[in-house]
This record gives C-alpha cells, structure tokens and sequence, in this order.
C-alpha cells in the first residue's frame, strides 16, 4: 500500500516537471514569435526602398543613422512592452485609463493607418511573387491574401503567426546576408562611419524610427505577449529580452541590406529608382538576384500583411464582446478589405501621404501616453517603472513629436497640391 503512494506521487512529480518544462517551452516560443512578429511587421516593402535609397543617398554614413535609430527603437520597445505586460491591458485600454476617450483616438489611428499601409503590403507580396514566378501582380496580391487568411482561419491561429513569422525572418536573413558577401561591400569604412559619420541627415533617423517602431508595430509583439498570457511583472526579465531581441532582428536585416547596397554603390553601379531594392539584387546577382529579392519582398510584405491586421484589430478588440470573440474573422475581413482594395483601386497614394503624416503622430502619442500610465497605480499598481526608461522615453517622444509634426505641416499640402 505504501509502496503504491510512493509510486502515485513520484508519478505525480514527474507530470508535475513535464508540465513545467512543456509550458517553459511554449513560452520561450511565443517570445522569440512575438520578437519576430515585430520585427517583420516592421520589415516590410518600404523598409527595403527606404534603406535602399537612403544608403545611395548617405554612402558608409547611413551606418550612424542605423545604429542610432536603434538605440531609439530599443528604448521605445522596451518602454512599451514592459508597460502593457505589467499592467497586463492592451495599449488602448491603458490610454483610457490616462484619459477617457484617448484610447478609442488611438485605436482609429492605428486601424485607419494599418489598413492603408496594409494595401501596400498587400501591393509589395503581389509585386514579390511577380519577381519569384512571373505572376500577375494583382493575381500574386490574391494568392498571398489567401496564404494570410489561411493562418487566422487555422485554429492555433497564434502559434501560426509566431512559426510564418519566424520561418520567413530567417529566410529573409539568410538570403539578405547572402548578397551582402557577393556584394563586397567596404566593411571598414562603414564601421567607422557608423561611429564617425561624414554627414548625419535626421530626416533618415525619424523616417526609419517610424519605419522600425512606429503605427500599430509599437504594440505588435506586446500586445502578441498578452494574448498569450505573458503579463505581470515577474515575466519582466523575459518580456525586456524578447522586445530587445525584435529590434536587434530588424537591425540585421537592415545593416545586411545596408550593406548590399553599399557594395554596389562603391562599385560605381548605377541603382534603377524604379525599383531600387530589385535593383540592386539585381546588380549582385544577376537573374538569380532578382528572383531572390521577389523572396524577400514576398516574405517581407506578408509577415506586414499579417502583422498590420493582428495588431490593428487588437485594438478593437475591448470595444465589443462580439468582436472579442470573432476577432479572427476581423483580421480576415481586415485582410480582405485591404486586397480589395488594391486589387480594383490601386493605391490611393493620396490617402497614403496622409496617413503616413498621421502615423509620425502615433509614436509620441503612444509612448507618451504608456509613460504617464508607467507611474499610475491604477494601471500599474506597485510597480516601480526605471528612471533611464523615463528619461529616455521622454527624450523620444519630444524628439519624435517635434519632428512628426514638421512631417505633417511638409505632407498636407501636398493632398491639395
């Protein structure tokens, strides 16, 4: 008799630690999905143009303007994510808590500039498997919505994202890294410059700030943690490590593609404007390179595709219980919408000056609004938020303000121009 208790308990143990080791695991899982899904929500079509053109236009300098967007974007996603972890609400949740109704103006900023710039992730997947296969555009634009849809009909719809997420991170990478070699690129000279630049431009620093960290990427993976039952402040450590972890993904693949792109500048090859990431695959790898880059765009585009619409629904999400429960089928109508779109409109390059104007806005608003809640009980309760985070976040979000705002009195008038 005795001798069975010992063995019931020692089977217990044993479930016990099985239990503890599968659960370590998944969670070790959705923080590496949720710093991939912020990082490839951010890499998309217009993060290969802007580091395109801005490495032609900056040479080796552009290297300083990667390094100190990176500190900024560190600062804002750790400010972020540590912040809707301990108070386990989502960011528009939080900013009614800082003001009424300042949640509900968050969320229709995020959702209004999501589902704009999702049409030109939508537009870049079409463009992607156009440069991999020979497809139609606005036919590789369907093809790609359906792939989207897949996931979120899927019923681990979450697990989904974080593996797509993951795969086309690394093959994004891989494939980046590989150019970058072909290319030969000064690698000494950029170092240098990268510490000593010989000429600074801040517009390139706020466009890829926005670019990184910027619209609904601000709460991508934190919002991604919370669904996933990753909040309270004694997964601090982890929630820190995988916000860190989203940037320093973002930033290899930028300074790869920074890279490529300076070894075929220092060649003296002259960049199609047309098309300056394709182009410069092109220059590097011949027709393979061209195929490669329809990868990257493809693979860049549809973690954006995916991203945008997750991120910009979860904001919706506590405005209703029905959309609480049917938020898969949001994002699928949000995905929808957004290929609709593009397939019989276009883009409405109008809309997307404007929204992209309003989008600088979102930064400071959000950062600014997450940082006045970091020291609010009621959100926080007795949770020390650090001083350099404060200060920090504060620095960004003057900075970001300030120049967000030139951004849209330089971007109106161009709507009626």
């Amino acid at each position: 008799m005795g001798a069975n208790k010992i063995d019931v308990s020692v089977e217990g143990i044993e479930q016990k630690k099985k239990s503890k080791f599968v659960k370590k695991t998944a969670s070790k899982s959705v923080l590496l999905g949720a710093a991939f899904l912020m990082a490839t929500s951010s890499i998309g079509p217009g993060f290969l143009t802007q580091t395109t053109v801005f490495t032609q236009q900056l040479a080796a300098s552009f290297g300083f303007v990667i390094l100190i967007s990176l500190i900024l974007d560190v600062v804002v996603q750790v400010n972020v994510w540590r912040i809707i972890a301990v108070s386990g609400l989502r960011g528009q949740e939080i900013a009614n808590k800082v003001l009424p109704g300042l949640g509900v103006i968050l969320a229709i900023m995020i959702v209004i500039g999501g589902l704009a710039f999702n049409i030109g992730n939508v537009a870049g997947a079409g463009l992607g498997l156009n440069a991999m296969l020979g497809l139609d555009p606005i036919t590789g634009a369907v093809l790609s919505a359906l792939f989207a849809i897949f996931i979120f009909v899927y019923k681990e719809a979450g697990k989904a994202m974080d593996k797509v997420a993951q795969i086309a991170g690394g093959v994004m990478i891989l494939l980046m890294l590989f150019v970058a070699f072909k290319t030969s690129p000064p690698v000494g000279e950029a170092i240098v410059n990268s510490i000593i630049p010989g000429k600074i431009s801040w517009f390139a620093i706020v466009t890829l700030v926005g670019g990184s960290v910027g619209g609904y990427i601000t709460f991508a993976g934190g919002h991604r943690l919370l669904d996933a039952g990753i909040k309270g402040q004694e997964s601090l450590p982890e929630v820190t490590k995988s916000s860190v972890t989203g940037i320093l993904i973002t930033g290899v693949m930028r300074v790869a593609l920074f890279l490529a792109v300076l070894g075929v500048v220092s060649q003296g090859l002259a960049i199609n404007m047309d098309n300056p990431p394709a182009s410069v695959f092109q220059l590097a790898a011949g027709n393979i390179g061209y195929r490669m880059f329809g990868v990257i765009m493809w693979a860049a585009a549809i973690t954006s595709v995916v991203g945008a619409a997750y991120t910009s629904v979860s904001f919706i999400r506590s405005f209703h219980p029905w959309i609480e429960k049917h938020h898969n089928w949001v994002i699928i109508a949000f995905i929808v919408i957004s290929t609709t779109t593009f397939a019989f409109i276009g883009q409405p390059v109008n809309v997307l000056i404007l929204v992209g104007a309003l989008n600088a806005l979102i930064l400071p608003v959000a950062l600014g609004t997450l940082l006045v809640a970091a020291h609010k009980k009621e959100v926080v309760g007795m949770y020390k938020h650090p001083l350099w985070l404060t200060v920090t976040g504060a620095i960004v979000v003057v900075l970001m303000g300030y120049l967000s705002i030139i951004t849209l009195i330089e971007q109106i008038p161009k709507l009626f121009s």
